[in-house]
């Protein structure tokens, strides 16, 4: 699709890259007619660190003619781009278009996956810093599309997350698609041959092509 572009955030608790959120993820947004990227964020390194690379990377792409730039992430990666898609300071430049999330931590201030919070935050974070890195307390009307997915059984990051964005998301009439299943880990990736979790790419194809 001319002129967007979309940046594929894996997961890996801010610790690692994982390797199966990445490369063939960009290969099935290839495959559907997207240009799409990794974008390997800094790790082990605290807030806004990650953010901030995240963001030059959305305005190289915009000095490089890219019209719409849409983020892609799993986990922590799905955090990261939740962060991008909502948290104020980012310029016209560092806009974001659209963001699929996939299985994101979303909350802060609830139970997560505690090592990526750690990571990113530290040990004595303090109450408002774990809200202000806390995606449903950043949604504003103006906040860009979002896709969600999730499933009901994730031991690593409760579907609690998808349902405190979700919620926030309409409270603030942000268009938005969210799909929970009921079963499935954490940590899916393109999800293939995991049942119904499997069809979260087709649901996908169509909300990426609508807002490309």
């Amino acid at each position: 699709m001319t002129g967007t572009h979309m940046i594929v955030l894996p997961g890996g608790g801010y610790a690692v890259h994982a390797a199966h959120e990445a490369g063939p993820v960009v290969d099935w947004l290839g495959g559907i007619g997207v240009r799409a990227s990794v974008f390997r964020y800094p790790l082990h390194a605290r807030h806004p660190v990650p953010l901030d690379a995240l963001r030059a990377e959305i305005r190289r792409l915009r000095a490089a003619g890219a019209r719409r730039v849409g983020l892609i992430g799993f986990s922590a990666g799905g955090h990261l781009a939740g962060l991008a898609a909502l948290a104020p300071g980012a310029g016209p430049g560092a806009a974001v278009d659209f963001a699929v999330l996939g299985y994101a931590i979303t909350s802060m201030e609830t139970e997560t996956y505690r090592p990526a919070r750690l990571i990113l935050l530290g040990e004595e974070a303090d109450p408002a810093l774990r809200r202000s890195t806390s995606l449903n307390a950043l949604v504003t009307p103006r906040s860009p599309p979002f896709f969600v997915w999730h499933t009901a059984e994730d031991p690593y990051v409760p579907v609690e997350h998808a349902y405190r964005l979700a919620t926030a998301l309409a409270a603030g009439q942000v268009p938005h698609a969210v799909h929970v299943f009921a079963h499935g880990p954490h940590s899916l990736g393109l999800a293939r041959n995991a049942g119904e979790a499997a069809t979260w790419t087709t649901l996908a194809q169509a909300w990426i092509h609508e807002q490309a």
